[in-house]
């Protein structure tokens, strides 16, 4: 039982990470968009969007993915509807990840065309998939 709480407490602190990183990303971007290119501003957000990316979220996504696997594996969760849902709105996330990765090199490369309205609608994204799956681990509904 003591490994099952040991993985559960890893798992909590990555997705803490891999959270924060997938709200703060989408803001960066909302204010680099509205930066001009090649500006000092511009060239400060590459900076810090790709050690956010890199440094802090691609290795909380790993994390997360591993302790959560092995928390099903431990807790025989594979038939639960609950964890079902919770599998597939991870699953979701990483592709929001994904996403924003491929945003954040658009950026890079000068090549953002997208309004900040857009990455303030991408910001909430994410939140949106943490509240449905904080009350689905909760609750365990089904």
């Amino acid at each position: 039982m003591m490994l099952y709480e040991v993985l559960k407490a890893l798992h909590i602190v990555f997705v803490i990470a891999w959270m924060a990183g997938l709200l703060y990303l989408p803001r960066l971007f909302v204010y680099h968009a509205e930066a001009e290119k090649g500006s000092a501003q511009s060239e400060t957000f590459k900076i810090m969007e790709r050690r956010l990316l890199r440094g802090i979220m691609n290795p909380a996504m790993f994390a997360v993915w591993i302790f959560g696997l092995l928390l099903a594996w431990q807790g025989e969760w594979w038939h639960a509807g609950w964890w079902q849902v919770k599998f597939a709105l991870v699953i979701g996330l990483t592709l929001v990840h994904h996403a924003y990765a491929r945003w954040r090199k658009d950026f890079a490369n000068d090549r953002n065309t997208r309004p900040a309205r857009f990455y303030r609608m991408w910001n909430e994204v994410p939140a949106l998939f943490m509240v449905i799956i904080v009350f689905l681990v909760v609750l365990k509904p089904f």
